[in-house]
């Protein structure tokens, strides 16, 4: 395919199954950066299955370019929903807010969280942690500009004890397939990203209930903990942060198929 332009390009994505060829091309020609030679190489690893992001080396995610890395979860585009349900619940006029973002594999959501808002004018405290040390490296790399540090280790074990009980956000993009289903996943997830970033256990909810058992102790009163679920697993999740003590709510948007579930700890 040596020499050829977009037309060429977008026939050779859409014959492997490329739904958005056209925008993938002209994406893949911008990387290439004029090089045709690894404008070839850059189609050939996308036409074997390789998702895009990673041949980038970004995606785009509620309107900023986050970085990822081969071996990193990719945020999906429905999470951007989770975001919105996050900067959404924050009071007009709060000057302050510590924000956390849990199972943070790039740190996408805590990045975009703390711009949109900065941008309000309040004050974010952002920390991120991930057990995956790909994941903790390229988060770090993504959140140096905001000066926010990035933990590796197992859920809250990861954490600085001194964010105990002040936490006024605590998004945590938990895995929700159930371990069966994973073999149902696209080829570019169950073969290219990391497994603990996927599968959730018998019900999906396995890393979730782990989450709402210890949130009720970090967040601050009044702070929500957001999480991403499937549709069919909401009664049991809310159950689930009912009896650890928070107030559940539930959130959804067809035009994403997202499905939020938030658990408010009680002012009080």
């Amino acid at each position: 395919m040596s020499g050829s332009g977009f037309p060429e390009v977008v026939v050779t994505l859409r014959r492997a199954g490329c739904v958005f060829a056209e925008d993938e091309a002209t994406l893949l020609i911008e990387a290439a950066a004029g090089d045709p030679r690894r404008l070839d190489a850059l189609v050939g690893r996308r036409v074997s299955g390789t998702p895009l992001e990673y041949l980038l080396g970004w995606v785009e995610f509620r309107g900023l370019r986050v970085g990822v890395r081969p071996g990193v979860f990719v945020p999906r585009q429905r999470t951007a929903f989770l975001v919105d349900q996050a900067v959404d619940g924050v009071a007009p006029g709060t000057t302050r807010a510590c924000v956390v973002d849990l199972c943070c594999g790039c740190g996408a959501l805590g990045l975009s969280a703390a711009a949109e808002l900065t941008a309000r004018g309040c004050d974010v405290e952002l920390v991120a942690a991930d057990i995956d040390p790909v994941a903790v490296a390229c988060a770090r790399e993504n959140l140096a500009p905001l000066c926010a540090p990035v933990f590796g280790g197992d859920l809250f074990d990861a954490l600085p004890v001194d964010l105990r009980g002040r936490i006024d956000i605590l998004l945590a993009n938990t895995p929700y397939v159930p371990s069966a289903r994973v073999a149902d996943l696209p080829p570019e997830a169950r073969e290219h990203e990391p497994l603990t970033a996927l599968d959730g256990g018998q019900d999906g909810l396995d890393v979730f209930r782990r989450v709402a058992e210890g949130a009720a102790a970090w967040l601050a009163p009044g702070g929500t903990v957001l999480v991403e679920t499937g549709a069919g697993q909401i009664d049991t999740a809310c159950a689930v942060l009912t009896a650890h003590g928070l107030l559940p709510r539930v959130a959804e948007s067809e035009e994403l198929y997202a499905t939020v579930v938030l658990g408010t700890r009680d002012p009080g």
